[in-house]
């Protein structure tokens, strides 16, 4: 077998990571919300809001395209990593440039609601991934 016909078969994990990320954004979704409503009022928690929505969809997309190619082989798994990177990012800033001029868009809590969001989620999220092959994905709960 080549990396060409190669495949993952297995759990996708990608999903079970992009889920346990959604599910950690939960607490920290209403801090962020008063922290801009309290800067820029209702226009600037509703921005901060579109801003989580984004970054969701974009971790989502991202997990849901590499479990989908890693069934088919791992070349196009490395191919959609990459282009599909370059794909999510403009499908980003296509989001923002829709709304941009809108009444309701504030650009600074939305700006920072991108970064802070999906910088933050990366980072809070890689004390729970696992590096070990034993245990793809996230790291077996201490019950």
């Amino acid at each position: 077998m080549t990396a060409i016909t190669t495949r993952l078969d297995g759990p996708a994990v990608e999903r079970e990571i992009a889920a346990d990320m959604a599910k950690r954004a939960v607490p920290a979704v209403p801090v962020l919300l008063i922290l801009a409503a309290v800067g820029w009022g209702f226009d600037g928690m509703a921005s901060a809001a579109y801003a989580v929505a984004i970054v969701l969809v974009n971790l989502t997309l991202s997990a849901a395209l590499l479990a989908w190619t890693a069934r088919i082989s791992l070349a196009l798994m490395m191919g959609a990593a990459l282009f599909g990177y370059l794909l999510r990012l403009g499908l980003v800033a296509l989001a923002v440039i829709a709304v941009k001029d809108a009444r309701w868009v504030e650009l600074w809590p939305l700006g920072l609601g991108l970064i802070v969001t999906h910088l933050g989620l990366l980072l809070w999220e890689l004390r729970y991934v696992s590096a070990s092959l034993a245990f793809p994905g996230l790291k077996p709960r201490k019950d």
